[in-house]
């Protein structure tokens, strides 16, 4: 029996003007604002947005209904996650059943952390290796499985 194959590319993704896309990268039906950078290795699927200025480096997933607002960096490796097995098991393709993430303008996350649908507000940073289950409110460094304030910005 032969497997079904699908190619990676970009495909129907609108964008602002002097963004950079590293290839091999996937890419579909999402917006881009302008001078974006995407790294090489990098999935971002359809309805996410991302702001002017912002960055995602390599080795990074950002699932649909999730968006990125200006100025922000995302880096290597990070997860984005829109399903939380609410059932007990994978949404599969029950999009009712997903949860949506912003990230505001001017946040850092650190490579490898592990985004849950949450909010996290203007000019947060977030550690390398954080799992980010609670929205973020206010300013600050957070760090840690589940993530935690360690000092106020």
């Amino acid at each position: 029996m032969e497997p079904e194959l699908k190619s990676i590319g970009i495909r129907n993704v609108t964008c602002g003007a002097r963004v950079t896309i590293v290839q091999p990268a996937n890419l579909y039906e999402c917006v881009l604002g302008d001078d974006v950078f995407i790294g090489p290795f990098v999935e971002i699927q359809k309805g996410v947005r991302i702001g002017n200025r912002s960055r995602v480096q390599s080795h990074s997933f950002v699932c649909d209904m999730v968006t990125i607002g200006d100025d922000t960096v995302i880096a290597h490796g990070v997860m984005f996650i829109n399903d939380t097995y609410k059932t007990g098991g994978p949404a599969r393709r029950n999009r009712a059943l997903y949860k949506e993430t912003v990230i505001g303008n001017r946040v850092a996350i650190g490579s490898n952390a592990t985004i849950m649908p949450v909010r996290i507000c203007d000019g947060a940073v977030i550690g390398a290796g954080a799992v980010v289950t609670r929205d973020i409110e206010r300013p600050g460094i957070y760090a840690g499985n589940p993530a935690r304030l360690l000092r106020p910005l």
